[in-house]
């Protein structure tokens, strides 16, 4: 979720060429279980080797994602080749742009940020996925319905000292806490960034450095996976989170509510190739139907299910696909 240009260079499709060249189509984790048939069917009319190229990221919700595109382009027909688990966001980009991937999940603040170069996010979730829908497709790209799930940047607390804090539930109740009360874990980078610690605490009524307000000796720095540990610990008040991570939920963490709009929109939604969702324009509907379904606590029980509990992302999508009635067991 830094803010990158996106470049446009003979680079990054060598690094997709590499990609594509030393796995042959299928990824060292292709792995997904066999399905049975649920509400996801077969698309009229659809070739016999009518093909689909998923990709992700290569992190932990990524992979679950991309294994959720898998069964369902599987269950909608297709003979789905597996390419998830690319190490970067520019390089699955570029395989989506390029058309050797027609298909992933990716996150609106990313391309609007990073793909597309603007400086500053759009808070507004649905202004947000507007413009990168109506940016991208000059660019041959198609974003499909958004998903609820927000994977942004957020402040979380823990569940037990909400009480002791006067019940806070957003962040435009930090200004009613006492100095001693308004304490933070963030990470180097989200310290020092323009739109990070600092411009979120004023645009809150607070100020960074004031000892009647925030004094900095009330900010500690952490690794970014340190924080949420230290925020369940009470080493402060206050973390850094993101808002789809499974830790979250492990730890019984309280995201609060941004009110006021500080941080940009990450929704997620399908992200197609664009000459591949006009020749098979049923695909559309397949990930309309599925995207109302992730939400952000249906994502932090994903995440958890792998980087707390250890399980592996396909049988946790298989899972969840089964569960809401996409797929069924064989």
């Amino acid at each position: 979720m830094k803010k990158a240009k996106w470049i446009k260079s003979t680079a990054l499709l060598a690094a997709a060429g590499v990609l594509l060249t030393g796995c042959g189509l299928s990824s060292a984790a292709s792995y997904v279980p066999p399905a049975g048939p649920g509400s996801i069917s077969a698309l009229p009319d659809l070739p016999q080797d009518a093909t689909m190229t998923v990709t992700s990221k290569a992190f932990t919700e990524q992979l679950i994602l991309g294994k959720i595109a898998v069964l369902a382009g599987q269950a909608a027909g297709f003979k789905v080749n597996d390419l998830t688990n690319v190490p970067g966001s520019q390089p699955a980009r570029e395989l989506i742009h390029s058309g050797q991937a027609t298909m992933m999940w990716d996150y609106t603040g990313t391309a609007w940020m990073t793909y597309l170069g603007h400086e500053d996010g759009i808070a507004n979730q649905a202004k947000m996925w507007q413009s990168v829908h109506d940016q991208d497709l000059g660019n041959g790209i198609l974003w499909g319905a958004p998903a609820p799930m927000n994977n942004t940047y957020a402040m979380a607390v823990r569940s037990e000292a909400v009480e002791d804090l006067g019940g806070i539930s957003k962040l435009s109740q930090l200004k009613d806490l006492s100095p001693k009360d308004l304490t933070f874990c963030v990470d180097a980078e989200f310290n020092s960034r323009s739109d990070g610690l600092n411009p979120m605490l004023e645009l809150y009524g607070l100020e960074r450095g004031n000892p009647a307000s925030v004094p900095d000796t009330n900010v500690g720095l952490y690794d970014t996976g340190a924080i949420y540990s230290a925020t369940d610990e009470g080493a402060c008040n206050f973390g850094e989170v993101f808002t789809t991570d499974g830790r979250i939920k492990a730890l019984d963490l309280t995201v609060l509510e941004d009110d006021l709009g500080y941080f940009p929109a990450y929704n997620v939604a399908p992200v197609f190739y664009g000459k591949f969702a006009e020749k098979y324009p049923g695909i559309e509907k397949v990930f309309a139907d599925i995207a109302p379904l992730l939400t952000d606590d249906a994502l932090q029980g994903m995440n958890l299910e792998v980087d707390v509990k250890g399980r592996e992302p396909a049988d946790v999508a298989f899972e969840w696909m089964v569960q809401n009635g996409f797929i069924s067991e064989p």
